[in-house]
């Protein structure tokens, strides 16, 4: 058995766009079952996102703390935000978001992990890189609106992160998934063996 998840796309025998926003939308497709039956299927489509483990010299995560509306909570999360331009560059976009929220660049760039959000009602995919070698970035820091104005930044050890999202304190999913890839790297081949941060992302095709 290849352990490994494949393309694959059911017939789509009617498909409609019942809500367009601003960045997403909402798709209600009536889908061929196995068996012949027809199902309909709401999802959000989604452009994608990029989200960032900055990694210190000190072994500590860059962090923000902003208040997430959907789930009444202010979230510990890292730098993530969206493609903003279809067949954008994900590392470019890795790179403007960890420049805009933090004000921080890096050097050394990798891919920690490629997830889907939730594949039972979005399409949205995420690129989680991880980012060594910080370091400041001079001049004007980027403007912020709304809930990004009342962000706040800490640095956080890895060891602390890892113990919060085992605990159930630390729900943010990119997060979760970046932390614990990291720890699962370092026990295994290390993180030098992580893809290249240009690695192919089929879920969000794009030009090196």
């Amino acid at each position: 058995m290849e352990l490994q998840d494949t393309p694959e796309e059911w017939r789509v025998v009617a498909t409609a766009t019942p809500f367009q926003g601003n960045k997403t939308s909402v798709r209600t497709d009536d889908v061929v079952m196995p068996d012949g039956k027809v199902a309909r299927r709401d999802y959000q489509v989604h452009p994608g996102s990029v989200a960032v483990l900055a990694l210190d010299g000190e072994d500590r995560v860059l962090l923000l703390k902003q208040y997430r509306h959907p789930v009444r909570q202010k979230l510990w999360e890292i730098p993530a935000g969206l493609l903003d331009v279809p067949g954008e560059n994900p590392l470019h976009a890795a790179q403007r978001e960890l420049y805009e929220e933090a004000h921080v660049k890096a050097e050394d760039w990798r891919v920690l992990a490629d997830v889907y959000t939730t594949p039972g009602g979005c399409d949205e995919a995420v690129r989680v890189f991880l980012a060594r070698d910080l370091s400041d970035v001079e001049g004007e820091r980027f403007e912020v609106a709304d809930e990004e104005a009342d962000m706040e930044l800490a640095r956080v050890p890895v060891a602390d992160l890892v113990r919060g999202v085992l605990a159930g304190e630390l729900h943010n999913n990119c997060l979760a998934v970046g932390v614990l890839s990291l720890a699962a790297a370092r026990a295994g081949e290390g993180l030098d063996a992580l893809r290249p941060a240009e690695a192919p992302w089929p879920a969000r095709p794009f030009e090196a």
